[in-house]
Protein backbone atom coordinates (compact mmCIF):
# COMPACT_ATOMS: atom_id res chain seq x y z
CA UNK A 1 0.00 0.00 0.00
CA UNK A 2 1.32 3.43 -0.93
CA UNK A 3 1.40 6.01 1.83
CA UNK A 4 2.01 9.70 1.35
CA UNK A 5 2.99 11.78 4.34
CA UNK A 6 1.54 15.28 4.02
CA UNK A 7 4.00 17.80 5.39
CA UNK A 8 3.09 20.82 7.46
CA UNK A 9 1.53 23.49 5.25
CA UNK A 10 1.84 21.37 2.08
CA UNK A 11 -0.67 21.96 -0.69
CA UNK A 12 -3.04 19.04 -1.40
CA UNK A 13 -2.32 19.37 -5.13
CA UNK A 14 1.37 18.77 -4.50
CA UNK A 15 0.63 15.75 -2.33
CA UNK A 16 -1.60 14.32 -5.07
CA UNK A 17 1.18 14.85 -7.58
CA UNK A 18 3.62 12.94 -5.35
CA UNK A 19 1.06 10.14 -4.95
CA UNK A 20 0.56 9.84 -8.70
CA UNK A 21 4.31 9.75 -9.29
CA UNK A 22 4.79 7.01 -6.70
CA UNK A 23 1.84 5.06 -8.10
CA UNK A 24 3.28 5.24 -11.61
CA UNK A 25 6.74 4.19 -10.43
CA UNK A 26 5.41 1.18 -8.54
CA UNK A 27 3.56 0.06 -11.70
CA UNK A 28 0.62 -1.38 -9.81
CA UNK A 29 -1.86 -1.08 -12.65
CA UNK A 30 0.58 -2.47 -15.21
CA UNK A 31 1.19 -5.55 -13.05
CA UNK A 32 -2.55 -6.08 -12.58
CA UNK A 33 -3.22 -5.91 -16.31
CA UNK A 34 -0.25 -8.14 -17.05
CA UNK A 35 -1.32 -10.87 -14.63
CA UNK A 36 -4.91 -10.92 -15.90
CA UNK A 37 -3.98 -13.44 -18.61
CA UNK A 38 -1.27 -16.04 -18.79
CA UNK A 39 1.45 -15.35 -21.33
CA UNK A 40 4.00 -17.93 -22.29
CA UNK A 41 7.60 -17.19 -21.31
CA UNK A 42 8.65 -17.30 -24.97
CA UNK A 43 6.07 -14.60 -25.82
CA UNK A 44 7.26 -12.43 -22.91
CA UNK A 45 10.86 -12.79 -24.07
CA UNK A 46 9.91 -11.94 -27.66
CA UNK A 47 8.11 -8.78 -26.50
CA UNK A 48 11.12 -7.72 -24.42
CA UNK A 49 13.43 -8.17 -27.41
CA UNK A 50 11.07 -6.20 -29.68
CA UNK A 51 10.81 -3.41 -27.12
CA UNK A 52 14.60 -3.26 -26.72
CA UNK A 53 15.07 -3.13 -30.50
CA UNK A 54 12.52 -0.31 -30.78
CA UNK A 55 14.18 1.74 -28.04
CA UNK A 56 17.62 1.14 -29.57
CA UNK A 57 16.29 2.30 -32.93
CA UNK A 58 15.02 5.51 -31.36
CA UNK A 59 18.39 6.14 -29.74
CA UNK A 60 20.21 5.47 -33.01
CA UNK A 61 17.98 7.97 -34.81
CA UNK A 62 18.71 10.52 -32.09
CA UNK A 63 22.47 10.17 -32.64
CA UNK A 64 22.26 10.67 -36.40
Amino acid sequence: MIKIEIKEGENIERALKRYKRKHRNVQIMQNLRESRYFTKPSVKRRREIQKAAYIQGLRDQEDI
